[in-house]
């Protein structure tokens, strides 16, 4: 086959050269004999020439003036035809047909020369160097298209149509659903599509780095549609009061429609005036004392997130356990008239003789202060220190005037999906005091959660915005669990990086892979590749191209590679999202990952941000009202220290239970 092929290109090489060979003795005879004055004056006339020039005239090729450089023309564009230059990449076919072209124009029009000049000599000379410089013009540029590449590749730098794919296309929305408009590029057309996240309950996860637009393109219409279609619903506002008013000017619109939520509150620890009181530790919210052991352990989390990585460790369950005793002692003495948080923080920087024998009358805790009592009998002072100081320390950053206000009033209770009255809660933080703040919002969610994730409860939507930076143990828990009893939990976060500091790689990695429905703005780093890895892969093209001297050869061919890279993820621009949705049994997603940009009317939410109407305020607070609600508490604390000891120094049967110094 090869020697074939050999043979093969050596003939064509050969039928090139002579047809090329033809085209120059045409145009050479065409030359004599039209100038044949010149070259005799040029003694340039041979005497064995006249009797060939003249048989060759009298075939006709010298009938017409055209007629041999026609035949010269058509010998010189078959030799052209098997030409076969080195490859350019890139040559393009505009030079080398400008060439030809103006070689054939030229070459056609060479016989002006003949009109333009008298001397016939002078005119020869011009007209065989004219239209010999038209000859090689159409030679040189029909040599370079033969160098150019005829098999073009399409020119797609990053490979994103490549990288496109069918996204859905239809508008799927049910009593639950959040449904986000959205257009995407297939090939080279663009395309409207949904973002359709039917069933919420399984989870949504909405990741994305600073100014990506999660909270503009998606939280907020989370909030919106579920209070349209009558969810009750608690969001934390990390930002307040950014969402907050949002929800409330929602709810205002739709209080006509789907019979939603019957109340609306708000808690935010800066502005008193605008903020309703809620007690986390409301006594009949805790049945045993495994819920005061909860609330010790989310507190205490959530002053010391270092805390989250040592669990178990002695000096880190003994400040727990001692809250714990602490919390369920407020909760059973008088019915839980002092079970609040504040009365907690007072009653805990008590003298440590004068506690104990008060804590010692709660038979329930007696397991839980024996190792404290211990250690204090003993005289190991440095282990009582450490197992103490470390709770007193923290809990006294919460001695504030201002949270001890809001932490002991009882405006609502956290239920919010509760049948009688669903309300719709939004919890502020304010980024300047998350260390301090962000523990107290943890235990209000702590609580809240416990009293939602219960069977036949309203339909609720839990939005946690910038989630790191409250704890909330058990997070995956709710997740996998509370979709049975309809609550749908919405995560904010940055980056997955940012999880793992704050609750530990193995809650961060749970959280990431559980949660059914996600949607990423731009992100980079492992968050990137992991969200690759979980879109999948399509078919995709690849080309290849193989360039010799002689030839180019293009193979294509189809291959499994990544729906959506991770360097396309950390190059998102804003408004831009990546995701996976979940779907329902009765309601199949056969299309569930989306690359898209959601399309948002900013003129629209520009005005309704502009006709928004602020929260309303709840009372009026003064400083003097702050300041003896704070008086008033470390009175109580004083008040049952003093009455417990007097109880038991005149009861005989509780006097062995003072602790002396």
């Amino acid at each position: 086959m090869a020697l074939a092929t050999s043979e093969n290109q050596q003939a064509l090489n050969k039928i090139t050269d002579m047809s090329r060979l033809i085209s120059l003795a045409l145009l050479a005879l065409h030359y004599y004999y039209y100038c044949y004055q010149a070259f005799e004056a040029w003694q340039l006339t041979p005497a064995w020439t006249d009797p060939v020039l003249k048989q060759i005239s009298q075939t006709g090729l010298f009938d017409n003036f055209h007629k041999a450089k026609l035949a010269a023309l058509l010998f010189l564009f078959i030799s052209l035809l098997g030409a076969k230059g080195k490859k350019d990449e890139k040559l393009t076919t505009a030079s080398p047909l400008g060439w030809v072209l103006t070689g054939l124009v030229s070459f056609h029009f060479s016989f002006l020369a003949f009109d333009l000049i008298a001397n016939s000599r002078f005119t020869a000379a011009v007209y065989l160097l004219w239209c010999s410089a038209s000859y090689l013009a159409i030679l040189v540029g029909g040599s370079r298209l033969s160098r150019v590449i005829r098999q073009k590749i399409t020119i797609d730098i990053f490979n994103a149509e490549n990288e496109t794919f069918p996204q859905e296309e239809r508008l799927l929305e049910n009593q639950y659903s959040i449904n986000l408009k959205a257009c995407y590029r297939l090939g080279k057309k663009a395309r409207s599509s949904w973002v359709n996240f039917i069933n919420p309950f399984r989870g949504i996860l909405v990741v994305g780095s600073p100014g990506s637009g999660k909270t503009y393109y998606v939280i907020r219409h989370i909030i919106t549609q579920h209070i349209q279609k009558g969810f009750s619903m608690f969001i934390y506002d990390f930002k307040y009061d950014d969402l907050t008013r949002i929800a409330y000017n929602t709810w205002l619109d739709s209080r006509s429609s789907r019979q939603p939520a019957s109340a609306f509150y708000y808690v935010n620890f800066d502005d008193l005036s605008r903020s309703h009181r809620c007690n986390p530790l409301e006594p009949a919210s805790m049945t045993d004392i495994s819920d005061a052991a909860e609330s010790a352990r989310t507190i205490l989390m959530g002053l010391n997130r270092e805390w989250i990585r040592r669990q178990g460790d002695f000096f880190v369950e003994s400040p727990i356990n001692f809250l714990t005793a602490v919390i369920w002692f407020l909760k059973k003495y008088q019915n839980g008239a002092f079970c609040t948080l504040p009365h907690a923080v007072e009653l805990m920087q008590t003298e440590h003789a004068k506690l104990f024998s008060v804590l010692r009358t709660q038979p329930e805790i007696q397991a839980l202060i024996n190792p404290f009592i211990s250690a204090f009998v003993h005289h190991a002072n440095q282990q009582l220190e450490g197992q103490i100081a470390s709770a007193q320390i923290s809990m006294a950053r919460l001695s504030s005037p201002q949270l001890y206000y809001v932490l002991s009033g009882n405006d609502f209770s956290l239920d919010i999906n509760s049948n009688e009255q669903p309300k719709i809660v939004c919890m502020g933080n304010n980024p300047g005091k998350i260390m301090t703040y962000g523990a107290v919002v943890s235990l209000y969610i702590s609580r809240l959660i416990k009293a939602v994730n219960q069977k036949d409860r309203q339909k609720s939507s839990l939005v946690f915005d910038e989630f790191p930076t409250v704890y909330l143990n058990h997070i995956d828990s709710l997740i996998a669990t509370a979709r049975q009893n309809k609550v749908a939990t919405t995560l904010g976060i940055q980056d997955l990086s940012q999880l793992r500091k704050d609750y530990g790689r193995e809650l961060a990695d749970v959280v990431m892979n559980i949660t059914g429905n996600i949607i990423s703005g731009q992100v980079t780093g492992d968050t990137a590749k992991q969200l690759s890895e979980r879109f999948g892969r399509i078919n995709q093209d690849r080309t290849s191209l193989s360039i010799n001297r002689h030839d180019t050869s293009i193979s294509r061919s189809k291959q499994l590679d990544a729906a959506i890279p991770a360097s396309r993820i950390a190059a998102l621009s804003a408004g831009e999202f990546v995701g996976m949705c979940a779907d329902n049994p009765d309601q199949p997603l056969e299309l569930k990952t989306f690359h898209c940009r959601l399309i948002s009317d900013q003129k629209v939410q520009s005005s309704k941000q502009d006709d928004s109407r602020s929260l309303p305020v709840v009372r009026q607070v003064s400083r003097q009202v702050v300041q003896a609600n704070y008086r008033q508490i470390k009175e109580d604390v004083q008040t049952i220290i003093f009455s417990e000891m007097e109880r038991m120094l005149s009861d005989p049967e509780l006097c062995h239970l003072i602790i002396s110094k």
